[in-house]
């Protein structure tokens, strides 16, 4: 059973700058395959975007996905964690903010994102959470 982040996390997270539109966003998403984007700003960590954030705060409130910018939608009040944080911190984070993503973050560098379904994959393996997120992508 693995014990930290870098055990379980995907590395090499898809990273888009805030001033990207939420159509080069969707985009990367597609091609990456993955639901979130970290957004940086000058290089560093401005917030997360998810599909559901182009959709919910941008699309059904009117804004045109390509003049929208991501920084515009992004979440900003972030919650990170080191490759070196046990998965239990992760856990703690994710239950007491209700989120289902944290970046990893190393010297002020994403290195990485874990996701619930990570998560689960590693303590739960036999779960239907589990079997869900080691399912393959419908396309």
């Amino acid at each position: 059973m693995a014990q930290y982040i870098r055990d379980v996390m995907t590395p090499n997270p898809v990273l888009l700058s805030a001033t990207s539109t939420l159509v080069e966003a969707a985009m990367a998403m597609r091609d990456f395959d993955v639901g979130a984007v970290i957004v940086l700003d000058d290089g560093q960590v401005y917030g997360i975007a998810t599909d559901r954030d182009i959709v919910v705060r941008a699309i059904a409130n009117g804004n045109y996905p390509a003049t929208t910018k991501l920084g515009e939608v992004c979440s900003r009040k972030l919650a990170t964690v080191a490759p070196s944080d046990t998965i239990d911190v992760a856990v703690r984070l994710m239950r007491d903010r209700a989120i289902r993503r944290l970046p990893v973050v190393e010297n002020g560098q994403p290195v990485g994102i874990v996701s619930i379904g990570d998560l689960s994959s590693e303590q739960e393996p036999y779960s239907p959470l589990a079997d869900i997120s080691n399912a393959p992508p419908n396309r």
